[in-house]
């Protein structure tokens, strides 16, 4: 079996304070491989983003451990990790007069030289992600004249022209009506398999993602545990995922179907 790309160990997640610590999560243990589509699923508020920001180095770990190609997160830079993780989060972009490629062009900002020009290099490595999320054809456009749909596909871009091993997304489809949620976790899908590439998400939409995923982790107010669909339905760990008076999951049918009452 290949070897970890990105594992922790039991990692605690949450927030310090000036008089406190607020603890979401804890005794969190994975392994995530290479070439793998890994989907974060639990309740709003049970801590989805704080993990996410927390294994890219956005924010502190309260305890525990996160390595990546077998070193400790603590031990990379900032250089270094953004060679080799690259993270989509959901802010909103500051208002700037930026094309579309321009702005994926900052996804190689941590190879650019000191005045930020781009090699020919970098300039294919731009037009490259851009064709690979289908958005070269708006390439010239202002990105505030993108629709919601478009824009996540740019942002996508970025993350490829970044060119790192790791991509990290938080809600990608937040904004997005059925139709083009569906295409984006088709592209990811796609992108996991074309570039080998891992590809970590947080998502809301449970029953697309449980479908397209090579790994759940699932966060509860008791745990977070992961595994393959498979694995999780074996376990019964869905059961704990939402309030049963409300949404039962199917394992025969493999997602969750509203109770009627």
């Amino acid at each position: 079996m290949k070897q970890p790309i990105l594992e922790t160990q039991n990692l605690s997640v949450g927030y310090r304070d000036k008089k406190s610590v607020h603890e979401i999560q804890s005794k969190i243990n994975f392994q995530i491989r290479k070439g793998e589509m890994v989907v974060v699923l639990g309740r709003n508020g049970i801590g989805k983003s704080t993990l996410l920001r927390t294994i890219t180095k956005v924010q502190q770990p309260l305890d525990g451990s996160i390595f990546i190609h077998q070193k400790d997160l603590n031990a990379y830079d900032l250089v270094e990790l953004s060679n080799i993780v690259s993270v989509v989060l959901t802010e909103r972009l500051p208002e700037s007069q930026l094309t579309v490629f321009e702005l994926v062009a900052l996804g190689r900002q941590p190879y650019t030289n000191w005045l930020g020009s781009l090699s020919e290099n970098d300039h294919q490595k731009v037009v490259q992600a851009l064709e690979q999320t289908e958005a070269l054809e708006f390439a010239n456009k202002h990105f505030y004249e993108l629709s919601d749909g478009q824009l996540q596909r740019v942002m996508i871009a970025r993350a490829l022209a970044q060119d790192t091993d790791i991509i990290v997304l938080d809600e990608p489809t937040a904004h997005l009506d059925m139709h083009h949620t569906i295409k984006i976790f088709q592209l990811l899908k796609r992108l996991v398999e074309e570039t080998q590439k891992t590809i970590i998400i947080s998502s809301h939409q449970v029953n697309l993602a449980i479908q397209l995923a090579h790994q759940i982790i699932l966060m509860t107010e008791k745990e977070v545990t992961s595994g393959s669909l498979q694995e999780l339905i074996e376990r019964k760990a869905f059961d704990q995922l939402f309030p049963s008076e409300i949404l039962n999951f199917d394992s025969a049918l493999e997602q969750f179907v509203i109770l009627k009452k």
